[in-house]
């Protein structure tokens, strides 16, 4: 395939300003303060602040992921055929943030005088807006890094960047927002999580304002007829490394998500003590920035971000299935060190992860001569949310099953199950996770050439 080249050719293999590394990063601490605020904390809002039935929330996040099938790789689609004077990225931040969290606002308004069929009308609309909104700006600011620069090294350390914010993000969410609530709304719960919501919808917006501002994309797709929907996809299906970094997005989506959505409701029902929540937030930080921090040595090491992403997770399995037999109250020293070490190494592999899919749309196009940084990142999201739905839509499921009662004691069997989706079950999808990623392929030197061999086609 032949490629029109610019007048003037721009170099993009360039090193990233440390400003925009830090901006990059601060979306993503923008997303947390949406996103894995939702993911903590929704389901027990819903369950145990809203009283809708825990039956309704799991139809909720199934019902959902139809939703986000069809949005997700359109919202795609739209972002690879922005144009703004060069910019395809950064107008989704600029606009959709605010938006968006408005409904993040409206998501988290309770109405626990409502009927059940009214509450259950209200969780749906919200809920199913707020994931277009969050799609809206998180697909493109995913895409945004591959942007920022084609060298392999300056994404891992943007990468890295994004993801020690992410963690500093999500540690401080879970430590301060079961205070916050408190604070703000005393024994009125409803009050506490609306306005909690209202400011971190606040910070969410923000966030993104100051990686607009402060990132510069430079990597632009060359110029070509329009591509079909159908031919994105087909590309998409000859991208082996690709597909491989989608089955550990959607293994990652089941675990994290899953087991985030269990972490309350083990240290209240199972641990018997809800603020113990917060101080196992609060022992995680160090390790989450140093495992986040560690990413970019191991992959000098290793040469393969796939294979590092693997080390990571093999690491946070193993780390989980040790936590299984310890507990907080009874036996809190090893219970802590091995929640640190799963941290670690969960962080350093959410830094690989995401660090490993620019690098997949550069391999896609040199083998298809189709660009769809967007298209790509869509299928991503994706499959991170039908990980979401799958992992937090089985977990309520079966509590439901097992005759799980909000603010009460629970059964044995509840008991059981919110211990096992919190250590043993992702501790084996860590696992499994480790093995998929094994088989990724792209290493530094494979990447160069395959920059070399596009850059020629581009200025040949």
């Amino acid at each position: 395939m032949s490629y029109t080249a610019e007048p003037k050719q721009q170099d993009t293999n360039i090193k990233v300003p440390l400003i925009s590394k830090i901006a990059y990063g601060m979306g993503d601490v923008g997303c947390n303060f949406s996103w894995m605020f939702v993911g903590n904390f929704l389901m027990i809002f819903y369950t145990d602040v809203c009283g809708i039935s825990m039956a309704a929330v799991s139809l909720l996040m199934l019902v959902s992921r139809f939703w986000d099938a069809i949005n997700d790789p359109v919202i795609g689609s739209l972002r690879d055929r922005t144009r703004s004077r060069g910019v395809r990225c950064r107008p989704w931040l600029l606009f959709g943030a605010p938006a968006t969290a408005v409904v993040l606002v409206l998501t988290f308004w309770a109405h626990p005088t409502w009927s059940d069929s009214a509450k259950s009308l209200y969780m749906y609309i919200t809920y199913c807006v707020l994931v277009l909104g969050y799609t809206c700006v998180n697909i493109p600011y995913g895409t945004l890094c591959g942007t920022l620069t084609q060298n392999i090294e300056e994404r891992a350390k943007i990468n890295t960047s994004r993801s020690v914010c992410a963690m500093i993000a999500i540690n401080i969410i879970n430590i301060i927002t079961l205070p916050l609530i408190s604070a703000f709304g005393g024994d009125n719960a409803a009050r506490g999580y609306l306005l909690v919501t209202v400011l971190y919808g606040g910070i969410f917006t923000l966030c993104h304002w100051f990686c607009f501002a402060k990132t510069k994309e430079v990597v632009q797709p060359p110029e070509r007829k329009k591509v079909s929907l159908k031919k994105q996809l087909d590309a998409a299906l000859q991208n082996k490394p690709y597909l491989i970094a989608l089955a550990g997005q959607v293994l990652f989506g089941v675990t994290l998500y899953g087991r985030n959505a269990d972490l309350l409701y083990y240290f209240k029902y199972v641990e018997g003590n809800e603020n113990l929540f917060t101080i196992y937030s609060m022992i995680l930080i160090v390790p989450s920035i140093l495992g986040a921090a560690a990413f970019p040595f191991v992959f000098e090491k290793l040469g393969n971000k796939g294979h590092t992403a693997s080390l990571f997770a093999a690491g946070t399995g193993v780390s989980l299935i040790a936590l299984y037999f310890f507990s907080a109250v009874s036996s809190p020293i090893p219970f802590y060190t091995f929640a640190a070490l799963s941290q670690f190494f969960f962080c350093g592999f959410n830094t690989a992860i995401y660090a490993i899919v620019p690098d997949c749309v550069e391999y896609g196009e040199w083998k298809t001569g189709v660009r769809n940084d967007g298209f790509q990142y869509a299928f991503v999201s994706l499959g991170s949310k039908l990980g979401m739905a799958i992992g937090t839509s089985a977990l309520a499921g079966v509590l439901s099953t097992l005759s799980f009662a909000p603010n009460q004691v629970q059964n044995a069997a509840v008991q059981n199950a919110m211990h096992y989706a919190f250590s043993l079950l992702p501790g084996v999808l860590w696992l499994i996770t480790a093995i998929v990623l094994f088989f990724y392929r792209i290493s530094k030197r494979s990447y160069n050439q395959i920059m070399s061999e596009l850059n020629a086609k581009k200025t040949g």
